[in-house]
């Protein structure tokens, strides 16, 4: 008998925010190995905001996930066979697995993991492709000096703490943003911000930029963007001139196609966001990480022993079961982890 692999399809594109019906949890034999190719069975798969947008048949920077297809995502596993020179069986590797036990991937595809260098998730986290794309937007756009003051939204999230510790060490005052009192606290007194605000708290945007200005009051240089919508309405009118804005994501319009749909209603006008950005001299730069690996060493480098001495700490919120996948990143979607989001498979 063959043995089984199990896999969370994608069923139907949604409308608006995925629901369960969206995905499905199938059986299928486990492949086998081509020449060149790798079998891994996944230990932990990592959920992200991005991942909303591979649901949508839109144009992108990226291809969608096809209807029937199993939904895109980094896992970390053990090679248990290999067609290849790169690995033999017992490595640990990180790739992109997918939603699924087990994966046949071309070994050129994957990284070696050490498991005595730390835990399997780390290179899901902290250490992974959301850790990279703290340090690499910051460094690379948010161009942080002493005395500066930086904005970050979804504070508590692998990106969002990433980017909040490195401005702390920079000598930056920080101040985040996150989704409810719970978070607003672990942003300041684990991670080390100066200042949360509580998105929750405010209907509008006018009411989190009164409290957002009181706590920046020498107005903001940096501005990190993971989420647009009302936060980024608060955040313009604070900018300091020659400001920066590295754009990593929109993660609060996702739901309505990923593109930027409902920032009229927003009170985000095209004219007024291009207004600010003339009349302040701001730098904004979008960026997607996997445009950027060839500065992961110099990130491993210089953030590795930093996670070793506990300089930067990390959560992680690890959910069981491959079954639990859709409900887990539904939740993420809406604010719902706290740290890392993960899929524990074994």
């Amino acid at each position: 008998m063959t043995e089984q692999m199990s896999r969370i399809a994608l069923a139907s594109r949604p409308t608006g925010a995925p629901e369960a019906e969206n995905f499905r949890l199938e059986t299928q034999p486990i492949p086998t190995a081509g020449e060149g190719e790798v079998i891994v069975k996944t230990h932990y798969m990592s959920l992200d905001p991005y991942m909303r947008g591979r649901m949508d048949d839109a144009k992108s920077y990226a291809a969608p996930v096809p209807v029937g297809g199993t939904m895109e995502g980094g896992g970390v596993g053990e090679v248990i066979a290999s067609n290849s020179p790169l690995f033999k069986p017992g490595d640990y590797a990180f790739g992109m697995l997918g939603w699924a036990t087990h994966a046949c991937v071309p070994a050129k595809e994957l990284r070696k993991l050490d498991p005595n260098m730390g835990p399997l998730t780390a290179a899901l986290g902290v250490l992974g492709m959301p850790g990279f794309t703290g340090w690499h937007g910051l460094t690379a756009y948010g161009q942080p000096k002493a005395g500066e003051t930086l904005v970050v939204a979804a504070a508590t999230g692998p990106v969002g703490s990433m980017v909040g510790q490195l401005a702390k060490l920079a000598g930056l005052r920080v101040v985040g943003i996150a989704g409810g009192a719970e978070k607003c606290a672990i942003a300041t007194d684990t991670f080390g911000f100066d200042a949360c605000l509580d998105h929750r708290a405010y209907e509008t945007a006018t009411e989190l930029r009164a409290d957002l200005k009181d706590a920046c009051p020498d107005g903001i240089d940096i501005y990190f963007e993971n989420v647009g919508g009302k936060v980024l309405e608060a955040v313009m009118p604070l900018m300091n001139n020659f400001g920066r804005i590295p754009v990593c994501g929109m993660i609060s319009w996702y739901n309505a196609g990923g593109l930027g749909a409902g920032a009229s209603e927003a009170g985000l006008t095209a004219p007024g966001l291009w207004r600010s950005v003339l009349v302040k001299f701001l730098s904004v730069n979008g960026f997607i990480i996997s445009n950027h690996f060839d500065r992961y060493p110099d990130f491993l480098k210089e953030v590795g022993p930093k996670v070793a001495s506990g300089e930067i700490r990390f959560l992680e919120d690890i959910a069981e079961g491959l079954e639990n996948a859709p409900a887990a990143f539904m939740s993420m979607l809406k604010g719902g982890n706290t740290g890392k989001q993960i899929v524990k498979l074994i």
